[in-house]
């Protein structure tokens, strides 16, 4: 049977050669990465402490290092509990007494950001596109809106709406910038030198579920925050221990460090980034050029990760009907994952990294032909 196209929003699809790679470390890990007795292992059983995984681990870091950007002034970390729990961790450490947080609201994730953000003190909204459904970024206010805060948190990519940061911002006062990058970190080039936090769960671009990146300006490790933290939601724990203070998950980082070794051996974020804007053009023209499709974000603010978009009827009942059949006849031609998510409706199409070209070609002749059809 061919493969299917997957354009599942996350857990995404993953290079094929990765795929080989990692399914040879399962049986056994190799001389390739230790000639010692341990390498004889399966990545699934061997010690967090050995030698053997010791390069694997310090060999995905370098990578986050050298092929995603992050700055040497910065220090990676390999954690557990996703992006959700980096809701909570971000205000437990960087929060300053008697100031405010400053959150940036483009949709369902950076709410939980908000939320959890709440639960240890004053939080405040300094922008939102909730009023026209985000169906795009906002504008970040001056530096008054958020000059005495204790950091400014935004989400750079939205899942369910298709709205992407253009480009991160460079705050102009002398306030931490938290990102939570989690669906677009390694698609292009992004500045993370403006960043002083960010995190992603890996599994949109970089790995399988269950491991998250955080990489924090090692200034930031020492600052105080206003109440107790439990060790293991202390970012300083984790830095001095290199990422190693409990068992960390072995497989997620070494099918991590294989996707970062594609991406490298792929031109790095500058090469997969010119294939992403190609795809997200070319799905953006065919919307654009269409009485059937109607994307949902706006020019200018609009993902080249997840696409989102309507089919239009003479009214809402016979658009939803459209809609079913679409999403029937793509699955019977070979096309999976593409339902919107019930906040937005419609149709999604999540174009990570890994996804080829030839695929989102495939896509647009599929839904002209449909639209020539319908």
């Amino acid at each position: 049977m061919t493969r299917p196209y997957n354009l599942s929003a996350g857990p995404a699809i993953l290079p094929p050669e990765v795929f080989e790679r990692t399914a040879a470390a399962i049986r056994e890990l190799g001389p390739a990465d230790d000639p010692a007795l341990e390498a004889r292992l399966s990545i699934l059983e061997i010690s967090h402490r050995s030698k053997t995984f010791e390069h694997v681990h310090h060999a995905a870091m370098d990578l986050c290092h050298d092929v995603l950007g992050i700055p040497r002034t910065h220090k990676v970390l390999f954690l557990q509990g996703g992006a959700s729990t980096q809701f909570a961790m971000v205000p437990m450490n960087l929060r300053q007494p008697d100031r405010a947080a400053a959150y940036v609201d483009t949709g369902v994730w950076a709410k939980k950001a908000i939320s959890e953000s709440k639960l240890f003190g004053e939080t405040r909204v300094i922008a939102s596109s909730a009023a026209s459904g985000h169906d795009h970024i906002p504008a970040l206010p001056g530096p008054d809106a958020y000059r005495d805060a204790s950091y400014v948190h935004l989400t750079s990519n939205n899942t369910i709406y298709g709205t992407e940061w253009e480009r991160l911002p460079q705050l102009e006062a002398d306030v931490p910038l938290v990102v939570d990058l989690s669906s677009n970190i390694g698609s292009r080039e992004m500045g993370l030198e403006n960043v002083a936090l960010g995190y992603a769960g890996a599994q949109k671009n970089l790995g399988p579920s269950g491991v998250t990146i955080v990489f924090v300006r090692e200034d930031l490790l020492g600052r105080s925050a206003p109440g107790p933290v439990p060790t293991m939601m202390r970012y300083a724990t984790h830095a001095a221990e290199d990422s190693l203070y409990n068992t960390p998950n072995t497989f997620g980082i070494l099918v991590l460090r294989n996707v970062l070794e594609w991406m490298r051996d792929h031109d790095g974020v500058a090469g997969i980034g010119a294939a992403n804007e190609r795809k997200a053009n070319a799905l953006y023209e065919t919307l654009d050029g269409s009485t059937l499709y109607r994307a949902h974000a706006k020019p200018g603010s609009r993902s080249r990760m997840n696409v989102t978009w309507t089919l239009v009827g003479k009214d809402e009942a016979e658009g939803e009907a459209l809609t079913k059949r679409f999403l029937a006849a793509a699955q019977s031609a070979g096309f999976c994952g593409l339902k919107g998510h019930r906040l937005v409706g419609g149709c999604r199409a999540s174009i990570y990294n890994a996804f080829p070209e030839h695929g989102v070609q495939a896509l647009v002749a599929f839904m002209r032909e449909f639209e020539r059809t319908a």
